[in-house]
């Protein structure tokens, strides 16, 4: 068979399309691919590789250009023949929603799998692996499935017209957007919308997932990030009507923000995080709010944890919590709300349901920077930038490294050096191999060594959270931690 007719078989086969469309659909993919593909032969069975083969020919045929941002763009053309209209997808999510919300969930996750949306062979690039930690095993990956730009695409990104539309590549506008240089291809992208506090918001999955089912809620609009009393109505509000994800937001202020600010959104997901794990190490009650379990985690950053059958009484804490943390300054352990008007105090929240109850834990964050510290005085030190240095969002504060595509390679070179198989590695990792050195001088099994720097980088990032966490896990640490509980007022014993 060829691999027009094989294609076009799996998309009648996975869609709504019948076999009395096979000319069309030949039609079609001929006009993205070229008449020259017709007669090609294939030994490909799967429709995502299939679709693949599919552009290389096109590159072959010169229909499209060799560049990735082409190859994103025929691709995604491709597979949006196998997905449905934006407004069937939504129909057929909230019909199957009215029998089984997890069924719904599931289809969806699924259409955006089959649909290529979500690129498992991609992330399936992905070096993750856990290593143990004073606060528990903690996740590293190392981001290998996000396609890097060339220099020729990165200069021609640069003479690029600038357009606002979409706006941003979290708005809805998103939905079925063909895709230029500096823009991503959406062709098969699918968005359920539904309902928060009388607004529109959206439902979408990650096409480069961090974690299993990673997805994200976004704004209707293209509205700034901002952490505040809806917030923890809006996350509670998803982790009911989405059983079995998380949600969870980036803070609002640069530094201990995400990537995108501009755009207000959550994220979420059926994964467990280390951070979910971590035990309390102490436990007390806020004052007027004696039904609610809190206490501080044991974690490197600097958590509070709600639990509480009464999602009012949640929202009603945490609101609490949030605008004593904007005003708390504590200089004797560098905390200050704002310098000169500037604000330096957020949270990063995440909710959840566990054993019926809800959940929220609340991520104390201060972007202040220092002559010390110009990066920030709680953000990777220097030292520990050669690991990560980019700024620790909500992924990484629940216990998930996400680390750059540079440290496969030299991971494996710092290995090598261990063994004696070189004789330097790249000038930021010197020092860090120099040490380890030390503390293993006669090592000489490679795969060993592997390990050990593996494992290294998993303390380094512990570290990392450390760095990120105001109030630091010593005895004066905890107590001014205390201090602010108190300051928001908790029942004596």
């Amino acid at each position: 068979m060829t691999l027009v007719d094989k294609f076009v078989t799996h998309v009648i086969a996975e869609s709504s399309f019948e076999e009395m469309d096979r000319i069309y659909l030949t039609n079609r993919v001929l006009a993205r691919v070229g008449d020259g593909v017709l007669e090609v032969e294939t030994n490909l069975d799967k429709l995502i590789n299939l679709k693949d083969q599919l552009v290389e020919e096109a590159v072959q045929l010169e229909t499209i250009e060799d560049s990735q941002t082409a190859r994103e763009i025929l691709g995604a053309e491709l597979m949006d023949l196998v997905t449905p209209c934006p407004s069937q997808v939504n129909r057929d999510f909230w019909a199957t929603y009215t029998q089984s919300p997890e069924k719904a969930i599931e289809d969806f996750y699924q259409l955006s799998q089959k649909n290529d949306y979500i690129k498992l062979k991609a992330i399936a690039k992905n070096i993750a692996y856990r290593v143990p930690s004073d606060y528990g095993e903690l996740e590293i990956t190392i981001n290998l499935s996000k396609p890097e730009k060339d220099p020729k695409e990165i200069a021609a990104a640069k003479l690029v017209q600038a357009s606002n539309y979409p706006q941003c590549q979290l708005c809805l506008e998103n939905e079925g957007y063909h895709g230029r240089v500096n823009h991503p291809a959406r062709s098969n992208h699918r968005i359920i919308r539904f309902e928060m506090a009388g607004q529109e918001w959206g439902f979408q999955y990650s096409p480069y997932a961090y974690f299993n089912e990673h997805c994200i809620f976004l704004d209707g609009q293209h509205r700034p990030m901002a952490i505040s009393r809806h917030s923890f109505e809006r996350l509670l509000a998803i982790v009911e009507q989405f059983p079995g994800y998380f949600a969870g937001s980036n803070a609002d202020l640069p530094i201990v923000g995400g990537s995108i600010l501009t755009h207000d959104h959550y994220q979420g997901g059926r994964h467990i995080f280390p951070m979910e794990l971590a035990p309390l190490q102490k436990a007390f009650r806020f004052t007027g709010f004696e039904q609610v379990k809190a206490g501080i985690v044991k974690w490197p950053m600097s958590v509070l944890r709600l639990t509480s059958d009464s999602k009012e009484d949640l929202i009603n804490l945490a609101d609490n919590i949030l605008q004593e943390w904007r005003q708390y300054s504590d200089p004797s352990v560098q905390v200050l709300a704002e310098t000169d008007g500037t604000p330096h105090h957020t949270i990063t929240p995440i909710a959840r349901k566990r054993d019926g109850q809800f959940e929220l834990d609340l991520v104390l964050r201060d972007n202040q920077t220092s002559p010390e510290h110009p990066d920030g005085i709680y953000h990777p030190h220097k030292d520990v930038q050669h690991i990560k240095k980019e700024n620790i969002g909500l992924i990484e504060v629940m216990g998930l490294a996400i680390l750059p595509p540079r440290l496969k390679a030299e991971v494996e070179q710092v290995a090598s050096y261990l063994v004696g198989d070189g004789d330097a590695v790249v000038d930021y990792h010197q020092e860090w191999a120099d040490q380890l050195r030390v503390h293993h001088p006669d090592l000489t099994d490679k795969e060993k060594a592997l390990e050990i720097v593996k494992d290294s980088v998993g303390t380094i990032f512990a570290r990392v959270l450390e760095d990120a966490g105001v109030y630091k896990q010593t005895e004066q640490g905890q107590a001014a931690f205390m201090r602010f509980v108190e300051q928001v007022g908790i029942l004596s014993d």
